[in-house]
């Protein structure tokens, strides 16, 4: 089975990135032979529908599911017409996420699991821990750079 999961780096100890639409790289994994392809999301700096392209872009390659954190609604749409499975609530490495999946210990969802916008305004960052930018929503309102808010990084 073809599977595309979220990713932070382009290698299977990556970080699973929580963002679908938004992440740096989309690892296509074959999960009987453990063989990978990472392929940088075309989307990841899109002003807007970064979730249906990133979408378009998995199922080009024939997967028959994506693994990731959330899954907002467009992505969730374009995903479930092409026939795709979405689990969703995953974290930990990419490798951690993919043994998740196949122990049915993740959340097979039939709806989104995020908002719209979710992860436009910032960027997970795992090595600190959590979201740069100034709240992790879009549009924020958080101190930003310089305590002056603003929300949206670009």
């Amino acid at each position: 089975m073809k599977i595309a999961i979220s990713a932070t780096a382009p290698h299977l100890d990556a970080d699973l990135d929580p963002r679908f639409g938004r992440c740096p790289y989309l690892l296509i994994i074959d999960t009987e032979s453990t063989e990978f392809e990472a392929v940088e999301n075309p989307a990841v700096s899109a002003p807007g529908g970064a979730g249906i392209q990133a979408a378009q872009a998995v199922a080009e390659k024939g997967v028959q599911a994506v693994i990731t954190g959330n899954c907002g609604p467009n992505a969730y749409q374009a995903l479930s017409a092409a026939g795709l499975e979405v689990a969703v609530g995953a974290s930990g490495s990419v490798r951690q996420a993919v043994e998740a999946y196949q122990q049915g210990k993740l959340q097979v969802t039939s709806a989104p699991s995020a908002s719209p916008g979710f992860g436009a305004g910032a960027a997970w960052r795992p090595a600190s821990g959590g979201w740069g930018g100034s709240s992790g929503c879009a549009g924020g309102r958080g101190a930003g750079r310089g305590g002056r808010g603003g929300g949206r990084r670009g």
